[in-house]
C-alpha cells in the first residue's frame, strides 16, 4: 500500500479509472467462448417443466446452457449469434414413423399421388415414361378412394399402352400394387398362385393386375435391382425435404441392412446430416444380422429395433378385422403375420433385447400384437416396445398401452382417411379408430410421426392434424372426433420428447436443455399461440443439427 503522506500519492481519478480498468478486463477474460449464441427468441424447451426461455449456448455440439439473452451475452462469446429476432424455436423435429429412403425412391418414380381417376393415372405414366424411356416402369400414390368410382382398377388399360414394358403402380399406402400383364409375367403369378398374408385379385378367375401384401414381394424381387448410385441420390434427395421442412431426426420404419450400412457410410463421410432411428426389416437376413451382433449406434444412427407387419391397410382392406368389412360381406382382411409367428418373433426379438415395432392396423390385428407383446415384456424392464399405427382398437384392448406398449400413430391418417373410413368398419368400431387422446391416456406417452411418402413429410401438417383434426381445407369445421384431438402441449412433446424416448434418446435429444445435442428448428411464427387454421402454412426458417445450420429459408444451403 502507498500513502499520500509518504511521498507516493496517487490522484483518486486515476486510481479508480485503474481498478474499473481492471475489472473490466477480468471481467472480459473471464467469458467463455462458445460455437453459437441464440438469442432473442422464443424458445420452447419441451423440459419437464415445459419452461420458455429466450436464448441458449452450443459447444461442440451440444447445448451448454439456457437462459436470458442478457445473462448469457455476458457470460459468453461467440463468432457465431443467431439473433431470432423474436422467432419461436422449438427442439429439432422427430418424425416417429416414417421411410426415408422410400420417399427418396418415390421422388425419381412416377408421382400418382392427388389423382382423382384412373386416366389421370395413366396420363402421368404415359408422360413420365415419354421423358424417361425406362425398362421397367414403377410408380405410387394412386388411392382409388379418391376416385369417382371408389374400386380397385384393373390392368387392360395398362396392357394396352405398355403391352411390351412392364408396369408396377404401388398403391398410396405400399400394401397394394396395379401391374400390367407384362409384370406379371416376369414375377411368375399366374391365376394359379397362392401366397399367404395377402391376396392376388381374381375377377371371373382372371388375374386383374391388383396384388395386396404378401403376394406383393412376387413383383419386388422381379423389378430390376438399382444400382448404389441410385441409391445414393435417393436419400440425399429424401433429406433434403426432410431438412427443409425442419426434421432433424427421422425413424425409418423398415430398412434392409444394405441400406442401414449405406445411410451410415454417407454420415460418417459427411454426405448425410439428418439422424436416422433406423428399424431392421423383419427379414431372416436382418434377424440373423442384428440380433446376433447387437445394437448399431454413433452420433447421428441408432439400430435396435425391428419393424414387424402384423396386416395390411384399411384403404386396400388388407387391414386384419375381428369382424367382416361392413363394405364388403365375408371379408375380414388377413394377418402378414399370423398371431403364432408374432409370439415366436416376440421371443426371439426379447431374448436379444431389441425394440419390437410392429405395424397394427385392424383391430384383430392390434389385439393380436397386444397378446404378443404381453407374453414377453417383463414390467420390470424398460423395452419400450411400439404399436405403429394402433389405428382400430377394440375399447377394452386401450387398456393395455402404456410406457412399455407404445402407441407410434400418425395423425395425418386419420384426416386422409376419414371421408370413407367408417364405411370399412361401421359406426360402432369407428368409436376406436384414430383414438389419439384415448391412447396417449392409457400409455402416459404418444409417439408421432406421417409416415411418409404415404402422407406429406411437413410436421406442420402432423401438427395441425393432430389439434384441429382436420384437413388442409379445414374440413370438417368442428373436427373429425374432435375428443381424440391432442393440446398443443401434447403435439409438441409428441414430436419431440416423446418421440425421444420411444427411441431411447430422451436423454441425448427431444428438448433443448444444458447437455443435449444442440439439434432445434427455427419457426416463422409461433404454433403455440397462433390461430389454429394458420398452423399448417408456417414455414421452417432454418434447422440446426449438432449447432450445425443444415437448412436455411431462401439460401442454396442445402
Amino acid at each position: 500500500m502507498i500513502y499520500p503522506d509518504q511521498g507516493g500519492a496517487i490522484n483518486m481519478k486515476k486510481l479508480l479509472l485503474l481498478i474499473s480498468t481492471v475489472t473490466i478486463f477480468s471481467c472480459t477474460s473471464e467469458k467463455q467462448s462458445v460455437d453459437l449464441l441464440v438469442k432473442n427468441a422464443v424458445i420452447y424447451t419441451v423440459n419437464s417443466d415445459f419452461d420458455t426461455v429466450e436464448a441458449f449456448v452450443v459447444k461442440d455440439g451440444k447445448i451448454l446452457e439456457v437462459g436470458s439473452s442478457d445473462a448469457l451475452e455476458a457470460k459468453y462469446n461467440s463468432v457465431n449469434i443467431l439473433d431470432a429476432e423474436g422467432k419461436t424455436i422449438v427442439p429439432g423435429l422427430i418424425d416417429a414413423h416414417a421411410h426415408l429412403y422410400s420417399l427418396g425412391v418415390f421422388l425419381q418414380n412416377v408421382d400418382l399421388k392427388g389423382t382423382l381417376s384412373f386416366d389421370e393415372v395413366l396420363e402421368r405414366v404415359v408422360a413420365f415414361q415419354k421423358e424417361r424411356n425406362l425398362d421397367y416402369i414403377t410408380g405410387r400414390g394412386w388411392d382409388q378412394n379418391d376416385w369417382g368410382i371408389k374400386e380397385f382398377p384393373t390392368k387392360e388399360k395398362l396392357d394396352s399402352l405398355f403391352p411390351n414394358t412392364p408396369v408396377a403402380l404401388k398403391r398410396i399406402d405400399g400394401h397394394a400394387y396395379l401391374v400390367n400383364s407384362k409384370a406379371l409375367e416376369l414375377a411368375g403369378i399366374t391365376n394359379k398362385t397362392k401366397v399367404e398374408g395377402g391376396e392376388i385379385l381374381l375377377v371371373n378367375g382372371e388375374l386383374t393386375g391388383v396384388i395386396i401384401d404378401s403376394p406383393m414381394d412376387l413383383i419386388n424381387e422381379s423389378i430390376p435391382k438399382t444400382s448404389r448410385a441410385f441409391k445414393i441420390q435417393a436419400l440425399k434427395e429424401a433429406e433434403k425435404v426432410c431438412l427443409q421442412l425442419g426434421l432433424t431426426t427421422v425413424d425409418d420404419a423398415g430398412l434392409d441392412r444394405e441400406i442401414i450400412e449405406l445411410i451410415d457410410s454417407l454420415q460418417q463421410t459427411g454426405d448425410l446430416s439428418i439422424r436416422v432411428y433406423a428399424m431392421a426389416s423383419n427379414t431372416e437376413e436382418n434377424l440373423e444380422y442384428y440380433l446376433t451382433n447387437g445394437f448399431v449406434k454413433t452420433d447421428r444412427l441408432n439400430v435396435r429395433s425391428v419393424k414387424v407387419y402384423a396386416d395390411g391397410a384399411l384403404g386396400s382392406r388388407g387391414a386384419a378385422l375381428r369382424e367382416e368389412y361392413s363394405d364388403k360381406e365375408g371379408h375380414f382382411g388377413a394377418m402378414i403375420t399370423p398371431a403364432n409367428q408374432l409370439n415366436a418373433l416376440a421371443k426371439r426379438i426379447a431374448k436379444a433385447g431389441f425394440q419390437m415395432n410392429t405395424h397394427a392396423i385392424g383391430d384383430s390385428a392390434n389385439v393380436s400384437v397386444l397378446r404378443a407383446y404381453k407374453n414377453v415384456i417383463d414390467t420390470k424392464k424398460d423395452l419400450r416396445w411400439r404399436i405403429e399405427h394402433a389405428q382400430i382398437v377394440t375399447p377394452i384392448d386401450f387398456d393395455e398401452f402404456s410406457k412399455n406398449i407404445i402407441p407410434s400413430v400418425q395423425p395425418t391418417h386419420a384426416t386422409s382417411d376419414m371421408y370413407w373410413a367408417e364405411d370399412r368398419v361401421g359406426s360402432e368400431r369407428i368409436k376406436g379408430a384414430y383414438a389419439y387422446k384415448t391412447l396417449l391416456k392409457k400409455a402416459g406417452i404418444i409417439a408421432l410421426g406421417t409416415d411418409f411418402p404415404i402422407e406429406k413429410v411437413n410436421p406442420m401438417h402432423t401438427f395441425y392434424s393432430a389439434v384441429a383434426r382436420k384437413d388442409l381445407e379445414n374440413y370438417p369445421e368442428q373436427g373429425y372426433r374432435i375428443k381424440e384431438s391432442l393440446t398443443r402441449e401434447e403435439t409438441l412433446k409428441g414430436m419431440t420428447i416423446w418421440a425421444a424416448f420411444s427411441n431411447f434418446e430422451e436423454h441425448e435429444k427431444g428438448s433443448i436443455e444444458a447437455g443435449k445435442l444442440a439439434d432445434f428448428t427455427v419457426l416463422e411464427k409461433d404454433i403455440m399461440t397462433i390461430p389454429e387454421d394458420d398452423i399448417p402454412n408456417v414455414t421452417i426458417v432454418a434447422t440446426f443439427i449438432n449447432g450445425e445450420k443444415v437448412y436455411e429459408k431462401g439460401s442454396d444451403f442445402n
